[in-house]
């Protein structure tokens, strides 16, 4: 049975109100103290999101106080249409009426589905949407429509692992699977393009990116990791596939989302250089390659992420500019050296 703050009881562990299990003794009263809280943040914001998505939910104007709101987080029932507004899915769902049925009844390259269907068991098994085949609302046959349509549509990036955390999410998030197939096609060719391309060389672009913002932002650190041998490549790869989908506490990765669909992949770098600038001290301290891969591995596990609403808010306090055009111009000049070593 579901209590105020979203969470179900089964037996000795709880679900969270996106089918997440949390383990009792090691998080379920951390994040019943963070709920407990953060559920009147949330009836505060949801009143005032009414009057800025207003009757036509087609389309949100990208103002400043959009962003602003976005930044502070979408309410649970407002976040499908809010996104479908700003990324243009729902535009793009209105003038393509019949096409994910269509899809959905296509065969796509077989390696490709085999590769689909090897992932679809891997995605999310301490959820139960994903865990329980029976379920009436089991999410396996939707994640694989959304993701065989989505290769099909986009033949030239098929499938990447890590596109079924993100796919997954987004069924959990917006409940609607031609709504989660029109936002990750979005995703895929609007938001971050070329990012799934099987060359990756925009993935692997914005790895060295992300060490070019480090050494701007953090130079003591980036100094450091270079001496012990630290590739930007082992620091954030899965960070940014998944969109830190299956890395990080379900709701502050969706406040992430609520800012990259709006921002774009600077949101990306901000969340890695926050976590980052957090552990400065312990990054400090590592003496050794491994030492330093590890605490890499374990930073996303910070309490500090799962204060979603805080660590939001910390991801532009401590980041501090970001120019578009400083940004543009690094990401330019990482792009010519990975094709360079490629």
């Amino acid at each position: 049975m579901a209590n105020a703050n979203g969470t179900e009881q089964f037996g000795h562990s709880s679900v969270d109100g996106y089918g997440f299990k949390l383990d009792e003794d090691a998080d379920y009263h951390t994040y019943e103290e963070f709920m407990s809280g953060y559920i009147y943040v949330l009836a505060r914001r949801a009143s005032r999101w009414k009057n800025v998505i207003g009757s036509d939910q087609e389309t949100l104007s990208k103002t400043t106080k959009v962003k602003r709101f976005c930044r502070k987080g979408i309410p649970t029932e407002h976040r499908p249409s809010v996104w479908m507004g700003l990324t243009n899915a729902e535009l793009y769902l209105r003038d393509n009426p019949r096409m994910y049925d269509k899809l959905i009844n296509e065969k796509a390259d077989p390696k490709v589905e085999e590769s689909i269907k090897l992932d679809i068991h891997r995605t999310f098994p301490d959820n139960i949407y994903f865990a329980d085949i029976t379920d009436p609302q089991a999410m396996r046959l939707p994640l694989k429509h959304v993701l065989s349509a989505v290769a099909i549509k986009n033949s030239r990036v098929g499938y990447c692992q890590g596109l079924n955390f993100v796919a997954g999410l987004l069924l959990l998030a917006v409940k609607n699977e031609e709504k989660a197939f029109w936002l990750l096609d979005t995703l895929i060719n609007d938001i971050l393009p070329d990012f799934y391309a099987p060359d990756m060389i925009a993935l692997k672009t914005e790895q060295e990116l992300l060490g070019e913002v480090v050494r701007w932002k953090l130079p003591a650190v980036h100094a450091h990791l270079e001496v012990l041998g630290v590739q930007w490549m082992l620091i954030g790869m899965k960070w940014f596939i998944c969109l830190y989908a299956d890395v990080m506490p379900v709701e502050t990765v969706l406040r992430i989302w609520d800012c990259l669909f709006l921002e774009g992949p600077k949101i990306l770098l901000r969340v890695a250089l926050t976590l980052i600038k957090l552990n400065k001290d312990k990054i400090l301290a590592c003496k050794s390659f491994p030492d330093a891969v590890n605490l890499f591995r374990d930073l996303v596990k910070d309490p500090s992420t799962l204060q979603c609403h805080s660590f939001l808010e910390s991801i532009f306090k401590e980041t501090g500019s970001f120019p578009t055009a400083r940004i543009k111009k690094m990401r330019e000049d990482c792009h010519k050296r990975v094709l360079r070593n490629s």
